[in-house]
């Protein structure tokens, strides 16, 4: 049985495994990175089958207006039932009804989040990082 909590901040390792297995593209080759990632961000949702994290989706948030979801990822093996979705309700539910939820998708996943209700915008602007 899979569960979630929003309470948990994993080890950085923990984390690294889920984003190798599920396919997401991070600086898993910098532990330390990783790491501020998840020190800086304020809302961390969690998946966990028993003591192992399956899943897990990290945002940014003012908690009335707006929520950055900038991680969701689950591991390959737990792929197709509901995880992710999950994580996003929870993210959204925790974020609260006045925010909006906002991601950068991978190319990979365009097609997933109008699956699961998100709509596509033409607006947004990014000044990608320098390294």
């Amino acid at each position: 049985m899979i569960t979630y909590s929003t309470t948990q901040i994993p080890e950085t390792e923990a984390i690294i495994e889920v984003y190798n297995s599920s396919g997401i593209s991070r600086p898993t080759h910098d532990p330390e990175r990783i790491r501020l990632m998840y020190v800086h961000a304020n809302l961390v949702v969690t998946a966990w089958d028993d003591h192992r994290l399956v899943g897990i989706a990290r945002a940014l948030t003012d908690y009335c207006y707006s929520c950055y979801l900038s991680d969701l990822a689950v591991r390959k093996d737990y792929q197709n039932g509901g995880i992710g979705r999950k994580l996003i309700e929870l993210t959204r539910e925790q974020a609260g009804e006045r925010s909006n939820l906002l991601l950068l998708s991978a190319a990979g996943a365009m097609g997933y989040y109008p699956k699961i209700g998100f709509e596509k915008v033409e607006n947004a602007f990014i000044v990608k990082r320098v390294r």
